[in-house]
Order: C-alpha cells, then sequence, then structure tokens
C-alpha cells in the first residue's frame, strides 16, 4: 500500500507542476503533506517534517548557490565572459569556429547558471553566424551541449550541488568525475551531432544581436579566466593534495577548511570582485547592487530545492524510504542505471532537470549505503538522467526554439536529440567509472 502511495505522491507532483502550472515550491509542499497524511505521520508532526527537510538540505546549500550566483553575475555583467569569448575566437581562429564556442561556453558555464548562461552566450553565437554566414544550429548546438553538460554534471550548479550533500559524497571527487564525463559528452552531442543539423533553416531574430562592451571596457585575459575558473581549481587542488601528499596535521586542518565549497566560493567571490570589479573602476555599492540582483535570480531555485527536501524527510521519517531501498536490493537492475532511468522518466514528466534529480535523490537516498554505490557517481549518474528528452514542457526547450526561431519539429530534432544524446553518453561514462573507481 505504501509503495501505491508514493506512486500517486510522485503522479500528483508531475500533474501538478506540467499540467496544473502550479509553482513547484507548492506543489512539493502539498505533495509532502499530503503524504505524511497517508503514509501515517502524526498530523502534529507532519509539518515539522517538512520543515526539518527543508532546514537540513538549505542548510549546506545557501551559501554555495547564492555566492555561485553572485560570480556568475559578476562574470557576466562585468565583461569578463565577453573577454573569454574574444580570445578563445582568435585562439582557434575561423576553421575551428565550433571548438572555440564549445570551449567557451564550457568556461562560462561553470560559474554561470543555465538561464543567465544561455542569454549570455546566444548573443555570441549569433555574432558569429551573422560574421562568417553559417548555419545557426550548427554553430550554435554545441556551445549550448557545454553549458548543458555543466548545468546538469558540475557543481556548484544546484542540482549537482544538492545531490553531493544529499548523498554525502565529495564535491571535488564529483567535480573531477564530472569534467572527465563531460568531455566525451559535448564532443558527440555538439560538434559531432551537429554536422546532421547543417540543413536547418534558421534565421535568429535580429532583437538578439550581441550589445557587447569596448576593449577598453573589458578586464584583462587572465583576469577574466581566472575569476571563472577559480572555483574549480581550488576544488580540485584541495581534493587531490592531500590524496596525493603526505601533509602534517596542522595543514590537512587548513586545507579541510579551504576545500569546504563554501569557502571555496568565498574565495573565488573576493578574487573576482577586486579584480574584475574595483580594479576595473567599479565602486563597491554598484557591486553590491549586481550581487543583490543576482540574488532574485536564484531564489526560485532555493525555494525548489528546499521543498524537495521536505518531501525527502516525509519519505524517511514514514519509514517508507527504508522499505523502497530493501525493495530496489532485490531488483536485478544496477543502481546507477536505475537511478539515471527514475531522473529522466521524471525529466520527461516535469520538463525541470532541478526537480527530477532533486525527486530521484529523495527516493533512492536510502539505496546508496545499502548497495555500496559510490556517492560521486551516483550524482552523476541523476545528473545525467535529469538531462534527457528536453521537450514542451521545458522552458529551455522554448529558449532555443524562439531565440533560433525554428518550428517544433526541428527543434526536437536539435535541441532534445542534443540534450538525449548528453543523458546517455553521460550513462556510459558513468558504469564505465564504475568499473575503475
Amino acid at each position: 500500500m505504501s509503495f501505491i502511495i508514493i506512486f500517486f505522491c510522485i503522479a500528483g507532483l508531475i500533474l501538478l507542476i506540467s499540467w496544473g502550472k502550479i509553482n513547484p515550491f507548492l506543489a512539493f509542499l502539498v505533495v509532502s503533506i499530503t503524504a505524511g497524511l497517508f503514509l501515517g505521520i502524526p498530523f502534529n508532526k507532519i509539518m515539522a517534517s517538512v520543515q526539518k527537510g527543508i532546514g537540513d538540505t538549505l542548510g549546506s546549500l545557501v551559501i554555495i548557490i547564492v555566492l555561485g550566483a553572485m560570480l556568475g553575475k559578476l562574470v557576466a555583467d562585468s565583461g569578463a565572459a565577453q573577454k573569454i569569448a574574444a580570445v578563445m575566437m582568435k585562439s582557434f581562429g575561423t576553421k575551428y569556429i565550433q571548438w572555440a564556442l564549445v570551449v567557451t561556453g564550457f568556461i562560462i558555464g561553470i560559474p554561470l547558471f543555465y538561464g543567465v548562461g544561455f542569454v549570455l552566450v546566444v548573443p555570441l553565437i549569433f555574432s558569429v553566424v551573422y560574421q562568417y554566414k553559417l548555419p545557426a544550429v550548427y554553430i550554435g548546438l554545441p556551445m549550448l551541449a557545454a553549458l548543458s553538460v555543466t548545468f546538469g554534471f558540475l557543481p556548484p550548479h544546484p542540482s549537482p550541488t544538492a545531490l553531493v550533500v544529499q548523498f554525502n559524497a565529495n564535491m571535488g571527487f564529483t567535480l573531477l568525475y564530472g569534467l572527465i564525463l563531460s568531455v566525451p559528452a559535448i564532443i558527440i552531442a555538439g560538434p559531432i551531432y551537429s554536422r546532421a543539423l547543417k540543413n536547418i533553416h534558421s534565421v535568429p531574430l535580429q532583437t538578439f544581436q550581441p550589445h557587447t562592451l569596448t576593449d577598453d571596457q573589458l578586464p584583462s585575459t587572465a583576469n577574466s579566466f581566472i575569476s571563472a575558473l577559480l572555483p574549480v581549481i581550488l576544488l580540485m587542488v584541495t581534493t587531490l593534495i592531500p590524496h596525493l601528499v603526505e601533509l602534517p596535521p596542522q595543514l590537512q586542518q587548513i586545507f579541510a577548511f579551504i576545500s569546504e565549497p563554501g569557502t571555496v566560493m568565498l574565495i573565488a567571490l573576493a578574487f573576482a570582485t577586486y579584480k574584475i570589479g574595483i580594479q576595473q573602476g567599479k565602486k563597491m555599492k554598484d557591486l553590491m547592487a549586481t550581487y543583490a540582483d543576482s540574488v532574485k535570480d536564484v531564489a526560485g531555485i532555493l525555494l525548489i530545492i528546499g521543498s524537495a527536501g521536505g518531501l525527502k524527510q516525509v519519505l524517511t521519517d514514514s519509514g517508507i524510504s527504508q522499505q523502497i531501498a530493501g525493495q530496489l536490493n532485490n531488483v536485478s537492475i544496477h543502481p546507477l542505471l536505475l537511478a539515471w532511468l527514475i531522473a529522466a522518466i521524471i525529466r520527461i514528466c516535469v520538463g525541470s532537470a532541478t526537480v527530477a534529480g532533486l525527486t530521484t535523490a529523495g527516493i533512492l537516498a536510502p539505496v546508496i549505503a545499502q548497495a555500496h554505490v559510490n556517492p560521486n557517481l551516483m550524482v552523476l549518474s541523476i545528473g545525467a538522467g535529469s538531462l534527457a528528452c528536453s521537450h514542451v514542457n521545458d522552458s529551455g526547450f522554448w529558449l532555443f526554439k524562439e531565440y533560433f526561431n525554428l518550428s517544433i519539429k526541428d527543434t526536437l530534432r536539435s535541441w532534445t536529440m542534443m540534450e538525449t544524446i548528453i543523458a546517455v553518453v553521460g550513462l556510459i561514462g558513468v558504469m564505465l567509472l564504475n568499473l575503475i573507481v
């Protein structure tokens, strides 16, 4: 009976978000309370479970996500992202324009949230299209594939960051494995697959022709690259050095402090604030206004993540999570594949990669301890599944369609297939890594 209740709760969540157009935060709250009622949690303890889940989930995430949003907004507004793009285009040359855009999209995508990154790189794509008279989809899809991969696979993006916390994974190793998976996923879904799309006719809207800063307004190349990549550099260095070098106890404590994702993001933001903010002549008051605007961009994401944690806590307190874990242990499908499938199904139904990832995590969290699965790979498996088959219920689908001025059919051929290829290649990579690590 408990499994039937869970099924209808998840189905209800999907219907509320996709068919009822209910805000995901409200939908999660309604479903969490309903699940608590039907699963037998005492009336006076249901809201306590929801509140505990929200608090526990957000407590370790707010710092990372908010600081990440601030850094991304600064990278965009300061012209650092534009500088990175210009350097990459000059380095790769006309012959390898696609690869220049792929690398640029990947670098820019690390600190930027997907929606911000999309709006930022599209003018760059269109400037190349207009300048070199090349097919828009053929040129643009590889860059957007790089953005999608960073969003689904790599911390400090919201979903992978939240999954790392829920599964007690290691942020540094998840990032390292994610980078390994990112390369083939981007190459296959981007430059290789886009060769089949040269015949798609697309006339990008004139509205989206680029508005750029002048060269004298841009930060230096070194400051731009370091500001965007510093979180990745610090996470990888502080994760790998203790495993490669025997450190004295005092240094171990220092590395443990610096390797905390919140500390990493604070250091990166402080560096960027000075190097591409104050050093560029920006006033502290204006920088703080930029950071305040960035928080507005992620407030909705934080609410969704928190409310998903509320549902997870209700499932845990009801005891159903342990029952599910016990049953799944008897299923002859590998836990990593199962996680991918559940995330993909929810993604197809709901349209949100974040909702798909967090809902799957709530269902499968107890499996980790019992199945002895590498938690870092579980994060990546769910992340890959949560990108599968983006279609008409996903805002990203419509962003791509409208910006590139495409038909529904051509958007399915290009955008939907690109996202699905990333998901499948990501799963294959996770399963191969599972044989090694």
